[in-house]
Parts: C-alpha cells; structure tokens; sequence
C-alpha cells in the first residue's frame, strides 16, 4: 500500500505578475498593472493541482530561508501537500517574473535561486519517499543530474512521469522511464531536435515515442491533447471555456493527469479529465489559485 498517489520532485518560485496591454518587444519599454505576487513553480503548482482534486501528495523541492519561502509552505500546507520533503535554505527562493496579455497568453523568465540547489544527494536522502509513491512526477526547471537521479530511485512498481519544461535535450535513461512524457509544441520541437520534420502533431507523438519513452502526451491548448502508446495514436477533445489566464494550465494538466494515473485510470481517460482540469484553471488569475477542486471539474 502506497502513502501517497503521487511525489512531485522540482521547482517552488513565487511568481510576480504583471498584466500587459502587449508583451514589450526587444529594448521596449511597456507600462503594466499593479504587481500580484502568487505561490508558483513547476514543481509546487503541480502538487497543489493534485492534492486540490483529492490526491495524497508530497513535494520534494527546495526553497530560500525568505518571506517567498514561507509563502509556498504555507500555500502547499493549505492545499494538505505534504511538505516534509521541502528543504530550505542555501539561496534565495526562485522567482518567475510573469507578464500577461488580454488574451490571457503569458510570458515568463524565473530566477532558479534554491531550485538550483535541488542536488541528486537530496533525491537519494528521501529515498523513503520514492518508496511510498505510487507516481513520481519532475519537470526541468531543476538541475538535470538531479532528474537522473529520480529514475534511478525510482520504486518498483511506481510510474514516472515528465514534463520537460524548460525544454533541452534529454538522455536516454530518463526517456526510457517516461510514462508519459508530456510535452507541448515548443517542448517537442525541443526534444525531437533534427528529428522534428512534421507539423502534424499526431507525427510528434509518434516520433517522440520513437525516442524512447513508453508513452507520450501531446497538450494542444484550445485544441485538446494527443495521447500515444505501443497501441496507437488518439486524439483527446478539449473543454471549451473563456480564457482569462493560462499561467500555470499545464502544470495543472500534468498534476490531474499524475493523480488519475495512480488512481488507475488508463491513459486517455487521465488525458480527458487533465483537459477538463486545465481548462477549468484558466478562467481565472494566478497558478495555484486557479487550480479546481473535484467538484468544480466535474461542474464543468
């Protein structure tokens, strides 16, 4: 018997957000709304998205002995992660400097600060923690050699699963434990490198299984999901709704699936509800405070 569903090892930032009438081009200067300051991070959004649907969670990741620090505590606290796995100190906390347009379309530059400091030696210290996961979910925005490690402590019978955002090349042992790797456009341009040669996505998929993971997702915004395995390719419609912010949509997609994963779920059934979560979080502001409980997916 598994203590949680699902461990999140990656990144906690706060995420200082301003809204812009347009995003600045190079060397431009454009006057935005007032500062919001949220609890964000790849890492942390994740784990709050899962343990908002229902999910027992934990979170491996480090932050700054800071005023941001103890604002992402909190939050995981509130929404009943387990925090046992957050080390503090050694730098600052990270930091996501987030603008928004009208459109609800963002673009982000973070500071790693303590995320950079999440080292293989910490993976191998909270070995108890593997152990008791039933799904295991990283994203990039913590040092690759740290990832490796991950797979290398993984438990048994527990599942992996991988966004990787930011996006760079990945080594084989990591793609090889994917299931899935989960990726959006950019991410798959990425990944694929030489190999991308298509702009059909139902192509990526494949390609990107061809690679080496043992399965793949596809996110597509608006346009739903794909979703791909040694049984095929399959298309997952999307949930149409008035986007108002997509900060932190994926992360909600990628923790809902996680959770559906070890609640059995096969993978096209964790894609269908992950596009209703993550459309559920767009219709409003923020990351973490845009994440729906269960009853609020199931509303929509």
């Amino acid at each position: 018997m598994y203590d949680y569903d699902l461990l999140v090892v990656g990144s906690a930032n706060a995420d200082l957000v301003i809204g812009v009438e347009r995003r600045p081009d190079a060397g431009e200067t454009v006057l935005g709304g007032d500062l919001a300051v949220h609890p964000g991070g790849k890492g942390a959004n994740q784990a709050v998205a899962a343990a908002r649907l229902g999910a027992r969670t934990a979170l491996l990741a480090r932050v700054g002995d800071d005023a941001y620090g103890r604002l992402l505590l909190d939050s995981q606290r509130a929404a009943g992660v387990d925090t046992v796995g957050v080390l503090v100190g050694e730098a600052p906390t990270g930091v996501a400097l987030i603008t928004v347009d009208p459109s609800g379309d963002n673009s982000i530059v973070v500071s790693p600060g303590a995320n950079g400091r999440l080292k293989p030696g910490d993976v191998r210290a909270a070995e108890c923690l593997f152990q008791a996961s039933r799904v295991v979910s990283v994203q990039l925005e913590i040092p690759l050699e740290t990832v490796a490690e991950v797979v290398k402590n993984l438990a048994p019978d527990s599942r992996f699963v991988l966004n990787p955002s930011p996006p760079r090349p990945l080594p084989p042992e990591v793609l090889a434990a994917c299931d899935p790797l989960i990726v959006n456009e950019h991410e798959a341009r990425v990944v694929l490198g030489e190999a991308y040669v298509s702009d059909r996505p139902e192509d990526w998929a494949r390609l990107l299984l061809a690679k080496g993971p043992r399965s793949v997702v596809v996110t597509l915004g608006a346009e739903g999901a794909l979703v791909a395995s040694s049984a095929g390719v399959e298309r997952i419609p999307s949930v149409k709704v008035d986007a108002v912010d997509t900060t932190g949509a994926g992360d909600a997609f990628t923790g809902a699936l996680a959770f559906r994963l070890a609640a059995g779920a096969d993978l096209a059934e964790a894609a269908a509800y992950a596009a209703r979560v993550g459309a559920a979080a767009v219709t409003k502001e923020g990351a973490q405070v845009s994440f729906p409980t269960a009853e609020e997916v199931e509303a929509l």
